[in-house]
C-alpha cells in the first residue's frame, strides 16, 4: 500500500507539463505514428501546456489576493473557511484509498473504450483527484469502508467521462478544440446544472434578446471591446474593490489584459501538437473498426478558461460570489481560496450560452449560490477528511470546506447516496450496472469487427 501510494505521488510530482507529452508520445507510438513525429508532437503539446500554466498562474496569483482583499476590506467573517481546490487535493491524495484511484481510473476508462460506453480517453491524470476526493468522502462517510469508497470514485468517473462526451461538441464548436473533451471534475460538475439553466435564461423575454458575446460587444464599443481590453477594464474594476492604490490598480489591470491576449497564443500551440495525434487515432480506428465513431482526447479545461467570454464571466463573479456569502440566509462558507478558480466552473456555461456574458453571469450566480450551501452541508466531512489527513486547519475557525470538491454538484450526490443507506448504494450501482451492460450490448457487433 505504501509503495503505491509513493509510485503514485511520484506521477504526480511529475507535473502536467511533463506527464502528457509522456503520456501523447507513448498513445502516437500506440496508433500508428512513428517516434520522431509522435516524439515531437508530445513535446509541443508540453511546451503550450507549461505556457498556459504560466498564463493561469498570472491570473490565480492576481486575483486570489484581490479576493483576499475584498474579504479584508469588507470585514467578512464567516464560520467556514473555503480553502480552496489545492488543499482540497492535498487532503484527498492523503486519504488511505487515495494510492489505488489512478490504476483503477484507467482500468475503468480502458474498458468503458473497449467497450465503447465512452469516447473520451482521460489522459488528465492530475485531474484524477477528483475522482480520489469522492472516494476520500465516501470513506468517512461509509466508517473507512474501502470497497464502497473505491465505487463512489468509480460512479463518479464514470458519469464525468459521460458528461465529457455530452459536451465535447460545444468543446469543438464553440472553443474550436477538434478531437478534444474536457473530463475536469469541476467544470463538468457545474455543467450538470448550468447548461440547462443557461439555455433556460437565453429564452426569458428581455434577456434573449441581449448579446453580450465578445464579437458584438467588440464590434459595439471599438477598441473597448476587444478581448485584451476588456481584461484591462474588469483587471481596473477588481483592484478597485479590493482597495488597492493605484500602481496595484494598475497591475492588475494589465495582468488581466496580458491574460486575455497570451492564453488563445498558448491553447494554439498545443493544438499545433494534439492535432497530429488526434489525427493518427482517428485514421488507426477507422482502419481497424466499422462505425468506429469519434475519440476525443480529455484534457484540462485549462485550455478553454482564456475564452474572452470565461475570463470576462469570472472576473464579474468574483465580488458577486462574495456578495453571496454574506448575504444567503444559512450560508456559513467564506469563499476564499477558490473564488480565483471560477473560471474553471463556468467553462461549459459560456460554451452554453454562445458567449454571452450576461446570460453567463445571471447563470452563474445560481450555480455559486448553490455551491455555497453544499459546501457549508459537507463543511464537517471535509473537516473530518482534513483532520485525518493531519493537515492544518487555518487560525480562527474550526471547520473548512472548498467550492471546488464541497460545492461540486456530482461529489455532493455521491456522498449523500452513500450516506442515506445501502439501498441507495445498491440502487446507484444497479442503474451504473444497467447503463453499461445496455452499451456493450447495443455495441455488442461493432464490439466484434
Amino acid at each position: 500500500m505504501d509503495n503505491l501510494l509513493h509510485v503514485v505521488q511520484y506521477i504526480l510530482n511529475l507535473g502536467p507539463s511533463v506527464m502528457l507529452p509522456l503520456a501523447l508520445t507513448i498513445i502516437g507510438l500506440a496508433f500508428g505514428q512513428g517516434f520522431s513525429k509522435a516524439f515531437r508532437s508530445g513535446i509541443t503539446i508540453g511546451v503550450g501546456f507549461v505556457g498556459i500554466n504560466l498564463v493561469i498562474g498570472l491570473l490565480v496569483n492576481n486575483l486570489g489576493p484581490a479576493a483576499q482583499a475584498m474579504v479584508d476590506r469588507f470585514g467578512l467573517h464567516l464560520q467556514v473557511i473555503d480553502v480552496g481546490w489545492p488543499a482540497a487535493a492535498a487532503i484527498s491524495w492523503a486519504s488511505p484509498v487515495a494510492a489505488f484511484i489512478i490504476p483503477l481510473a484507467l482500468i475503468v476508462n480502458l474498458i468503458m473504450l473497449m467497450t465503447r460506453t465512452t469516447k473520451t480517453m482521460d489522459i488528465d491524470i492530475w485531474n484524477y483527484w477528483h475522482f480520489a476526493a469522492t472516494a476520500a468522502f465516501v470513506y468517512v462517510v461509509t466508517g473507512g469502508n474501502v470497497l464502497l469508497a473505491l465505487v463512489a470514485a468509480i460512479l463518479r468517473e464514470i458519469i464525468v467521462l459521460k458528461i465529457a462526451d455530452w459536451t465535447a461538441p460545444m468543446v469543438q464548436g464553440f472553443f474550436k478544440l477538434e478531437g478534444i473533451s474536457l473530463p475536469t471534475g469541476s467544470t463538468v460538475a457545474y455543467a450538470v446544472l448550468g447548461i440547462p439553466l443557461g439555455k433556460l435564461v437565453g429564452k426569458i423575454p428581455g434577456l434573449k434578446n441581449i448579446k453580450a458575446d465578445p464579437d458584438t460587444i467588440q464590434k459595439r464599443f471599438g477598441i473597448f471591446g476587444e478581448p485584451m481590453m476588456m481584461g484591462l477594464i474588469l483587471g481596473l474594476l477588481l483592484g478597485i474593490l479590493a482597495g488597492y492604490d493605484f500602481a496595484k490598480i494598475t497591475q492588475i489591470g494589465m495582468s488581466m489584459a496580458a491574460v486575455m491576449l497570451l492564453m488563445p497564443r498558448m491553447v494554439r500551440i498545443l493544438m499545433e501538437g494534439l492535432i497530429p495525434i488526434s489525427e493518427s487515432v482517428r485514421e488507426f480506428l477507422q482502419k481497424r473498426f466499422k462505425n468506429a465513431g469519434e475519440l476525443y482526447i480529455g484534457l484540462d479545461a485549462a485550455v478553454v478558461v482564456g475564452h474572452p467570454s470565461v475570463i470576462a464571466t469570472a472576473l464579474i463573479l468574483i465580488p458577486i460570489t462574495i456578495f453571496l456569502a454574506v448575504i444567503l440566509p444559512g450560508n456559513k462558507v467564506l469563499p476564499f481560496g477558490d473564488l480565483a478558480t471560477i473560471v474553471f466552473y463556468i467553462a461549459f456555461i459560456v460554451g452554453s450560452t454562445n458567449g454571452n456574458i450576461v446570460h453567463s453571469v445571471i447563470t452563474g450566480i445560481v450555480l455559486m449560490a448553490s455551491a455555497l450551501y453544499m459546501a457549508t452541508n459537507l463543511a464537517p466531512l471535509h473537516t473530518m477528511m482534513a483532520q485525518q489527513a493531519h493537515f492544518a486547519i487555518p487560525k480562527g475557525t474550526s471547520l473548512i470546506s472548498s467550492l471546488d470538491e464541497g460545492g461540486n454538484l456530482l461529489n455532493w450526490l455521491i456522498i449523500k447516496i452513500f450516506q442515506v443507506s445501502w439501498g441507495w448504494v445498491i440502487l446507484a450501482t444497479a442503474i451504473v450496472a444497467g447503463l453499461i451492460y445496455y452499451f456493450i450490448t447495443r455495441n455488442k457487433k461493432a464490439i466484434e469487427q
